[in-house]
This record gives structure tokens, sequence and C-alpha cells, in this order.
């Protein structure tokens, strides 16, 4: 992420993953002001054996391009709301050039970025392929439960 305020935003992702079991690391790197940091991360991320990268970043959203560009794995952006409701972050991530492209969620989207990241890695390990069927499973039950604590909830012209 690019600083430490986007870690309210992010732990919904490190979360996920650390429930599905996957390991992860968590870095703030600033594609402005710790740009030779950035790229040693992006140049290194595959020998240290990382297949999916997640990049977090508001304003100027630079980050996850920058990213992108110092490595071939695939990488995931997330614009992170601050000033323009995130639309400045969501355009600076979704316009890049020809030759580098970073998928991008929407604005705070850390959870599918998470669950993207999850799927991409599920095409190459049965076990992870497993905690995703699982979770994906789990998303309905919780809907079934809803409707069913929904049903014992009374109002007067309610008719179900």
């Amino acid at each position: 992420m690019g600083s430490t305020s986007d870690l309210p935003v992010m732990e919904k992702a490190c979360k996920l993953l650390n429930d599905l079991k996957v390991p992860f690391e968590v870095n703030a790197l600033s594609a402005h002001r710790t740009p030779d940091a950035v790229e040693a991360f992006a140049k290194g991320a595959k020998e240290r054996g990382i297949k999916v990268i997640i990049a977090a970043a508001g304003m100027a959203a630079a980050l996850p391009g920058v990213v992108a560009a110092s490595t071939t794995l695939p990488v995931i952006g997330v614009p992170i709301k601050g000033m323009l409701d995130g639309l400045d972050a969501l355009l600076s991530i979704v316009q890049m050039p020809p030759g580098i492209p970073v998928a991008t969620v929407g604005v705070n989207g850390a959870m599918n970025a998470a669950i993207l990241a999850v799927q991409m890695l599920a095409l190459t390990d049965e076990n992870v392929a497993q905690a995703l069927h699982d979770y994906k499973a789990n998303l309905g039950q919780k809907i079934t439960k809803a409707n069913e604590e929904l049903a014992l909830v009374k109002y007067e012209f309610k008719t179900n």
C-alpha cells in the first residue's frame, strides 16, 4: 500500500487471505516517496515466491502502475478513497498504457482484490481452490441465514 493510512481498507484483504491460509506480505511503499524501494520490491517479488501483487493507493495512485511496470506478475490495483471520493485514484489505476495492465477493483475494494488474487492462485493450487470453494459456498449460506432472520422481523404491513 502507498502508506499505512491505507491499512484500514486493506485489512479486509489481509483478513481474507489469512482466513483462507494464503501466505502474504504487507508493505507500505510509496511510488513517489520511495521509488527505489518500490522497484526493488516488484523486481524481487517473483524470486521470493510471490505470484500475485495487490497494490493499493489513493490520490495520484501511481503505485499499482509502477509495480506493474517492474514485474511480469499480475497486479491488482485497489483505488483508495481520499480526494474526489476515490475517483482520482480509480482513474489513475485503470488508465494504464498498453503493455502495463493493472486489474482494478472498485474504490476501497480490498476484499474483491483478495478474492481475485485467490482465484488466480486457485488455478494451480488445489488447497487454495478448495478454500476458495468453501468460502464462496459460505457466502450463499450467509444470505440464506439473513433471510431466515428477516422472516422473523415483524411489521404491521409486511407480507412475508
